[in-house]
């Protein structure tokens, strides 16, 4: 029987911030596209049609005091690896069930802190895609922001703690992964909101996402304002939590800000990126803690594995927030983008109701990191 790692137990160790060493057997070119990354994770690419007849040739490459977790695309190649590293004397290697497929579902709920009048806000990381969603909960009631399609992730966690799942919103129409928003909804008998101005395409029946009205979680003073901030979409719009947090959708992240071009707008939406940006987020508190809905780098990985930074210190830090000059700006936001994500057209039709990809579909459409930001 080959020995097996599960996606959640290798979150946990990267998480964690555990020494964890990764023998990626999938071709060159997919591992450096997209593979297991974090702070304290290292990794050799030895292609599987290499390994074929033995690894002897790897041997001397890997290490005899830590486990060594085989990765593939779906689990079964990593199996084979692992078995004949078995039979090599290698008793510490595990082959990661699922492969990266499965890697790319996995979510690791993160308590951020408690609110002002009970309830408290958690983030669910995404590791394998970059992808990064919010759960809210107060007095029994729950919001869940920019959900990703495993829905039975925030269900169960619900469950859990015992919570109502009232009101679940996406910051805006995504393009790099497919929104659970709708199916949560509609499980959990809650209100599903999204900008009305990326919503023109739309096939069903939504709320309006809409600066100045206030959405209540519990019957605490725990709220959610949106705020209308275009520029990553022409609807994107931001939500400031419980007067403490800035949930930025891809407008804005930790080392980078959000591209326009993902509708094929980037000229249109170029200015208003900037007017968000440099206007509308410096009218807000520096004190307010900026919660995006994705990450690039494993630099941006807390200590915890949260992603988050002080709004203040952005405008010292990030480089995206430091182009005076709007020529500059607009030839930073427009020319040498990094490729456009995975079948992005295909997600933004399924995401408007226009597709409806049975779930192997889905979970091959979402391959991939993300690439929603700019660098």
């Amino acid at each position: 029987m080959t020995k097996t790692i599960t996606t959640n137990e290798l979150a946990k160790k990267i998480m964690n911030q555990e020494d964890t060493f990764i023998l990626d057997v999938r071709n060159n070119d997919a591992f450096s596209d997209w593979k297991i990354e974090g702070k304290k994770v290292e990794s050799l690419n030895e292609p599987y049609f290499n390994l074929m007849d033995g690894v002897d040739s790897i041997t001397d490459k890997l290490p005899k005091d830590r486990n060594v977790n085989v990765i593939c695309a779906k689990g079964k190649s990593s199996e084979m690896v692992t078995d004949m590293l078995e039979e090599a004397g290698y008793t510490n290697a595990y082959s990661l069930e699922g492969g990266m497929k499965g890697w790319s579902e996995h979510l690791e709920p993160v308590k951020l802190g408690d609110l002002k009048d009970g309830g408290a806000i958690y983030q669910f990381v995404r590791l394998g895609k970059g992808c990064l969603s919010y759960f809210i909960e107060s007095n029994g009631e729950a919001a869940i922001v920019d959900a990703a399609r495993m829905t039975e992730s925030y269900e169960n966690f619900a469950k859990e703690r015992g919570v109502k799942i009232k009101h679940v919103l996406d910051t805006h129409l995504h393009a790099d992964h497919i929104s659970g928003g709708r199916k949560l909804a509609k499980n959990a008998g809650g209100t599903y909101y999204l900008p009305s101005k990326d919503a023109e395409e739309v096939t069903f029946n939504y709320t309006s996402l809409e600066e100045g009205k206030t959405i209540h979680v519990g019957n605490t003073s725990v709220t959610v304002q949106p705020i209308y901030s275009p520029g990553h979409t022409i609807g994107s719009t931001s939500l400031v939590v419980d007067e403490t947090y800035l949930l930025t959708g891809d407008t804005l992240f930790v080392q980078s800000i959000g591209r326009p071009d993902l509708a094929g707008k980037a000229e249109d939406w170029v200015e208003d990126l900037r007017s968000t940006l440099y206007s509308r987020y410096t009218n807000l508190s520096d004190d307010l803690i900026v919660l995006p809905a994705h990450f690039s780098f494993v630099e941006e990985l807390a200590e915890d594995g949260s992603v988050s930074a002080r709004l203040g210190d952005l405008y010292q830090k990030n480089t995206g927030l430091q182009v005076e000059d709007e020529d500059k700006f607009r030839k930073m936001v427009t020319e040498n983008l990094p490729p456009q994500p995975n079948a992005y057209e295909e997600i933004r039709k399924t995401n408007m109701g226009k597709m409806n990809p049975e779930n192997e579909q889905q979970r091959d459409m979402e391959v991939g990191p993300n690439r929603c930001a700019i660098g």
